[in-house]
């Protein structure tokens, strides 16, 4: 097992709020709730864009920010989705970058949520590129085709689904989550949890679909680590940081994990949490290059959990 003490240090995923105050924590740990941001790799005027979505939910509402970002341009769409019935929930929006027109489509007006920010049906979501549409999601695609030219071609397929980081709660050290750790796979149920076989003395075990995977003893010991586990014939690395649980403050700090399929090294590691910046709505554009970089290498895909406890 390698040890990685430095991975989620302020060069790669920034834990928690630096001010070792407890209300600064609360404000971090408040502010992190409901929120899943996306990151996909595409192609603007021949060259690798990235296109982030930031779902984020709230008293007054859910909502999702597209962010799109090349190497010379960024471009960011806000899109609110109030509860209250006389709000407008479909749309369209345009830009219009070195004489490339950006449109992003949208309608929630039938959409179904969970208990997360992310819609479940009855919606959909696009981004085209002078009508050639990049991206599609939801289970109403055949709507956004009347929205375009239907001559127009498709590009979605090469649109690829790199990152995503999502914020999960739980009690008494359980904590769900759900993957795709390969484009049109598998979604798979992810269980993390920490139990006390003795006391003082707790160990790490994770689960896919019911089935435990891995299983670190001594915790407190190794709060810092990696294993690689197998998903769909895949190998998976796996990455813990839980030191806030057993040597911080539990209610304000998250522990960290990261799954990432083709992960080779600490450095790439490094480079694929770049794009997952503290900014939920944009990246950095040099920490995007190089993930895009090691992407194409077959560095392959990237889940970032915050595993907070419910107070």
């Amino acid at each position: 097992m390698r040890d990685f003490p430095s991975c989620f240090s302020e060069s790669g995923v920034q834990v928690a709020d630096s001010s070792s105050s407890s209300s600064s924590s609360s404000n971090s740990r408040k502010a992190s709730q409901n929120l899943v941001t996306c990151v996909y790799q595409s192609q603007f005027q021949g060259n690798s864009c990235f296109i982030t979505l930031t779902w984020s939910k709230n008293l007054m509402g859910q909502g999702v920010s597209i962010g799109i970002q090349s190497s010379t341009h960024q471009y960011l769409c806000k899109v609110d989705i109030k509860p209250w019935i006389f709000t407008r929930r479909k749309g369209l929006r345009s830009f219009e970058v070195d004489s490339t027109v950006i449109d992003t489509y949208w309608d929630f007006s039938s959409a179904k949520f969970g208990s997360g920010p992310e819609p479940l049906e009855g919606f959909y979501l696009a981004v085209a590129f002078d009508q050639v549409l990049v991206l599609v999601l939801g289970d109403l695609q055949k709507e956004v085709y009347k929205k375009i030219d239907p001559r127009s071609p498709v590009a979605s397929s090469n649109t690829v689904f790199i990152a995503k980081r999502e914020h999960i709660f739980g009690k008494d050290y359980l904590y769900d989550a759900k993957a795709q750790f390969c484009d049109k796979g598998q979604i798979h149920d992810i269980a993390i949890e920490c139990v006390s076989v003795k006391a003082n003395d707790p160990s790490l075990i994770i689960r896919v679909d019911s089935k435990a995977v891995m299983q670190v003893k001594r915790l407190r010991w190794k709060f810092r680590g990696n294993h690689t586990i197998l998903v769909d014939g895949l190998p998976v690395e796996v990455y813990w940081d839980v030191h806030s649980w057993f040597f911080g403050n539990v209610m304000g700090n998250a522990a960290v994990f990261l799954f990432q399929t083709s992960c080779h090294s600490a450095e790439k590691l490094q480079n694929s949490q770049s794009i997952i910046s503290s900014n939920p709505s944009v990246f950095s554009w040099s920490g995007a290059q190089r993930f895009g970089k090691s992407h194409s290498d077959g560095q392959g895909f990237s889940l970032i959990l915050y595993a907070w406890r419910n107070e």
